[in-house]
């Protein structure tokens, strides 16, 4: 993860925010590198929901629309959604070590004779790490003499038993409190508690209360979805693992409505739509795990839901949350009705005296997460090649889907090489690289992850040919300089 990380940086894919004031905790600016990758990813999702949604079961295309909502919506839509009252985590502090917990993340290792302390590790805690407590702490004894639990599952009257996760006596650890994770503004030049205001904690929000005003002004009837790609805020207590957890991020999510009886259909539907997409940009479904969430796991409003979880290098061999697909039932649009006193019901163009609120298919992604993803996919070690690394995008989500290389910077190189450029840019996100040797030039298309590069020689200027190096397998081979961009074309959807 690290050299991941140290990469990310090196060649302007994602840099801390502020980074020349030692940064901020939990944001990140997304460099020249990283903003196209995102970009791209982005587009990939809406264009196979919006542009060119999949076939339903009938064989049709399904209905999408689009939708973008503002960031900053009525205080009240947060009551209606639950997030003023209940989008809290259960905190704890270290008085020794000052730092915060959630306590849902911290597990326990409890001696199953009871005689002993109580250790505490993070959820990100190494088997090295509990290994190196349990000696230095436990003199020794294996972890197979302790049971385990979550620590918000423990009793407060039991806390005293416990050392903390950095912490070195026991009984350091606070109650449990609530910390609500909503960032808050003021609109208006007053502040004051009736002109608060929340940062939207989540996108769909904007999607319900919508959701008539979509009805009334589209040609859409159910079933059918809308989408929404953007910024949502969390005040997150321990921001980790790069742009994983962070404060400020990015989702695509799909609203489906439907009726309740077609529902599980739909459910297994949009649950196969969303592991095809993923395996389009690149990611190895034999690295995911499809989580059918236990029923005491649930969120209040689901029904069923399947996360699909990802082998990321730092939960590696375990794994972490990439998407989840919530059948919601109608709970949003019932309470939005509610709190607005606006009928939020639809009325079946075939029998308008049928209203009903439809059921709702939630597939959510974070945009950041599925970068990061797809980053730690494409990362691939390789002791052969100068770099030492290349990043094995799919050219459709490479930042750079090619570079354009002059062998030197001679008069008769440069000016052909620049041609092709021009030429290509129109329809494709290219690189003209003019400068060092060329292997050094390849070595850096190699860790920004571009599949081809085409090189402008001596022989192209006596018969008009290039040399095209291939990203993965550094073969090469000579085409004609018009049949570029059609060789670029044939390769875009191409999975590697």
């Amino acid at each position: 993860m690290k050299d991941i990380v140290a990469l990310c940086k090196r060649r302007g894919f994602i840099f801390p925010a502020s980074d020349i004031y030692g940064g901020i905790n939990g944001f990140w600016d997304y460099g020249p590198l990283g903003t196209e990758l995102k970009n791209n990813i982005r587009d990939l999702w809406w264009k196979s929901m919006v542009l060119t949604p999949p076939l339903g079961p009938d064989g049709e295309p399904v209905q999408i629309v689009g939708l973008d909502s503002a960031i900053i919506q009525n205080p009240k839509c947060w009551e209606a959604s639950g997030h003023v009252g209940g989008f809290n985590d259960p905190m704890v502090d270290c008085k020794e070590s000052k730092k915060r917990y959630r306590a849902d993340h911290v597990t326990v290792l409890l001696p199953k004779n009871q005689d002993g302390f109580w250790l505490a590790f993070d959820k990100d805690a190494e088997e090295d790490d509990i290994n190196q407590r349990l000696k230095k702490l436990a003199k020794g004894r294996p972890q197979s003499d302790y049971d385990v639990k979550k620590l918000d599952k423990i009793p407060f009257s039991d806390f005293s038993k416990i050392i903390g996760p950095d912490a070195k006596e026991p009984g350091t650890l606070t109650e449990p409190r609530q910390f609500n994770m909503m960032f808050y503004t003021f609109i208006g030049a007053m502040g004051g508690e009736e002109n608060k205001a929340y940062l939207r904690p989540e996108t769909c929000a904007g999607i319900f209360l919508n959701f008539k005003n979509v009805l009334d002004s589209s040609r859409v009837k159910v079933p059918f979805g809308i989408a929404q790609i953007g910024k949502a805020f969390r005040n997150e207590v321990t921001p980790r693992n790069f742009i994983f957890r962070s404060r400020e991020f990015e989702q695509m999510e799909l609203e489906w409505f439907c009726e309740k009886e077609e529902a599980p259909k739909w459910f297994e539907f949009w649950v196969e739509q969303r592991k095809k997409w993923w395996d389009s940009v690149g990611i190895d479904l034999k690295k995911c795990h499809f989580l059918d969430v236990p029923k005491e796991d649930l969120a209040h409003y689901s029904d069923r839901t399947i996360d699909i979880e990802y082998q990321f290098p730092f939960s590696a061999p375990e794994y972490d949350e990439l998407e989840g697909i919530a059948h919601r039932g109608n709970f949003d649009l019932t309470q939005h009705q509610t709190f607005s006193g606006t009928k939020l019901e639809y009325m079946d163009p075939t029998d308008n005296t049928r209203r009903f609120l439809p059921d709702v298919i939630e597939p959510s992604c974070g945009l950041t997460r599925a970068v990061l993803a797809v980053l730690s996919e494409a990362y691939t070690l390789d002791e052969t090649r100068p770099s030492g690394v290349y990043l094995n995008f799919p050219p459709a989500v490479a930042p750079k889907k090619a570079a354009i290389l002059p062998l030197t910077a001679k008069e008769e190189h440069v000016p052909i090489a620049q041609k092709l450029y021009m030429e290509l840019r129109e329809d494709y996100a290219v690189d003209l690289d003019i400068k060092q040797n060329i292997g050094k030039r390849y070595a850096r298309q190699d860790e920004i992850g571009t599949p081809y590069c085409f090189t402008v020689d001596n022989d192209t200027v006596s018969d008009q040919t290039v040399t095209v190096r291939d990203r993965n397998t550094m073969a090469q081979e000579r085409i004609g300089l018009d049949h570029v961009a059609d060789f670029l074309r044939g390769k875009m959807h191409k999975k590697s």
